[in-house]
């Protein structure tokens, strides 16, 4: 039987889309800077309105990388980078590249221990983190050893006058480091480095590794991702061509830079094509609410509770939506029930665009499958992006399964990552080469593919949970749930059950909390048992305000297994 991935019925669809494109060997710094030749004067970037030029940016990332190279930094180093959306952490980013350094980035927010960790994994000799969490990532620093804790502060990316209103409302709280810690070095100190040397530009070679980005840790220790340039080069250009991205347009920066749904789409694809990214350091419903207003942005990226929380804000209701080009919902399931509302609330807005799924995983940078513009599929989340392949195999075997039946999505192209971090037996196992003689990536993902190459994802293979030894796929059952009308979300695990070894309990968020009851527990389990077969029907329903997030905002199922295997223990 022929390979679907030899046939890719998907091109049928791919209307305007190119169906391959060419990737240039250069390094992420070298196509920005490519990219800033032909467009100097067009905005690059604007946070909290203080906005910066093509030429400016590079001009900036140029000189951090030599004040980098002339404190000793160089090729084969690795510094991590803790920072929220911020103009330093565009800098820091693309200056490394091009000295040939690579950037471990991590959450702004993470605990002391797990910067520790984050540390000693990637062999770290700088971090950068925001002044104000001096306190929390110094004392791991100085455990581990590194020789630079770069500082920046907020209140230098902005203008005189926001300068001034961050002081009063925040700066002004920052603890100063000790004066005596020589390890500890300013934006500010840097840039005034003298320089030595000329740095050297575009160090590494395409496709060494380059990123250190990290999984989310679910079902263990976080791994290292490696990355490379054309790793990010190419996910770039492959996100450039839908809508297509044109210089100019723009894009709310919302998700963070230390995920590759953030860095690679929101970010380095905006860059590479000219457009403007709206780096937005923190997300609230209301803040992006008012840069919808103000800015007229063309794209915007989130989780699907991103959206549930637009939804919720009336600042949104009534604004218009008529300047969205593409807006994207990634990293998690969409359930069914977000994406109605928010398209019926783009139809009432005079949106142009509809809320459209995609699917990725850090081990391809992000987004390798999404879904075609007038081509939706219910419950699909698309179809590869142009030089990716995909197809479905027997769970743990290289053997492709025919269209329709459910097996481990398995993905090929220019996006998978060089490696895991220290891991080689990890790696082997992750991407293998089949016998058509292509690397593929064994996503760990339950998925099943139609005759026109259309995915459609169940669930990640390690949340199934067998219930009077019957496989059933909590997914499934969040899907019946989101569609009752009082639904607003849900989240299913597993329990232990006498009887059955495991049972399922269903988390939910009513759209009216108050109607919260025993009642609407007992009528929400009437209601799968009309939908579902029994072994897929919750056992209990526990109502919650909200539901536990990880800190790229996903729903954090594992945490509420944790709080449940910790119950039973006591």
């Amino acid at each position: 039987m022929e390979s679907i991935a030899d046939r890719k019925p998907w091109l049928a669809y791919y209307g305007t889309t190119p169906k391959t494109l060419e990737y240039p060997d250069r390094t992420m710094y070298g196509l920005v800077r490519e990219r800033a030749g032909r467009v100097p004067d067009a905005t690059a970037y604007d946070f909290m309105g203080t906005r910066s030029s093509y030429a400016k940016l590079i001009a900036d990332v140029d000189a951090a990388a030599e004040a980098l190279a002339a404190r000793g930094l160089k090729k084969g180093d690795t510094v991590t980078v803790s920072l929220p959306n911020c103009p330093q952490a565009l800098i820091i980013f693309y200056a490394l590249n091009r000295l040939g350094v690579r950037a471990s980035m991590i959450h702004p927010l993470s605990a002391p221990t797990e910067i520790e960790f984050y540390l000693r994994q990637s062999s770290s000799k700088w971090l950068v983190t925001l002044d104000a969490f001096y306190g929390d990532a110094h004392g791991p620093a100085a455990k581990v050893g590194v020789e630079t804790h770069l500082l920046v502060s907020i209140g230098d990316a902005l203008g005189v006058v926001k300068r001034l209103g961050f002081w009063a409302k925040a700066g002004r709280k920052i603890r100063k480091p000790p004066e005596h810690d020589r390890k500890v070095l300013r934006w500010k100190e840097l840039l005034a480095t003298p320089r030595t040397a000329t740095a050297p530009a575009d160090a590494f070679a395409p496709d060494e590794p380059a990123v250190i980005l990290y999984s989310g840790g679910t079902t263990g220790l976080p791994k290292g991702i490696l990355l490379s340039s054309r790793n990010f080069n190419a996910l770039g250009l492959q996100i450039g061509t839908q809508g297509p991205i044109e210089t100019g347009d723009t894009i709310l920066s919302i998700l963070p830079m230390f995920h590759g749904f953030g860095l690679g789409v929101c970010v380095h694809a905006f860059m590479i094509a000219g457009g403007t990214c709206v780096l937005v350091p923190r997300f609230t419903s209301e803040t992006v609410a008012k840069l919808i207003k103000n800015v007229r942005p063309q794209y915007m990226a989130g989780v699907p509770t991103l959206y549930e929380a637009l939804l919720r804000d009336p600042n949104v209701t009534g604004t218009d939506l008529s300047c969205f080009k593409g807006i994207y919902a990634g990293g998690d399931k969409l359930p069914q029930g977000i994406k109605e509302r928010f398209d019926a609330l783009l139809a009432a807005n005079n949106g142009k665009t509809a809320l459209l799924e995609g699917y990725g995983l850090t081990e391809s940078v992000t987004a390798c499958v999404t879904t075609p513009v007038g081509n939706y599929r219910p419950g699909s989340i698309g179809i590869p992006l142009p030089d990716m392949l995909a197809k479905v195999c027997k769970p743990g075997t290289e053997e492709e399964l025919p269209p329709g039946e459910d097996g481990e999505l398995c993905v090929s192209g220019p996006t998978l990552m060089q490696g895991y971090l220290n891991s080689p037996e990890d790696t082997a196992s992750t991407l293998r080469r089949h016998a058509d003689g292509r690397t593929w990536l064994h996503t760990g993902d339950l998925c099943s593919m139609d005759a026109d190459g259309f995915i459609f994802f169940r669930l990640r293979m390690k949340r199934i949970v067998k219930v009077s030894g019957v496989s059933v796929s909590p997914v499934t059952v969040e899907e019946t749930l989101d569609g009752h009308p009082d639904v607003d979300m849900s989240c299913v695990i597993g329990v232990p059950d006498e009887k059955k070894l495991a049972a399922l309990k269903a988390f939910v968020v009513l759209k009216d909390r108050s109607k919260a009851s025993p009642e609407k527990a007992a009528e929400l389990i009437e209601y799968c048992k009309g939908h579902l077969i029994t072994w897929s029907v919750p056992r209990s329903i526990e109502f919650r305000e909200t539901l536990p997030l990880t800190r790229i905002g996903k729903v954090a199922w594992n945490e509420l297994e944790k709080e449940e295997s910790a119950k039973a223990s006591n």
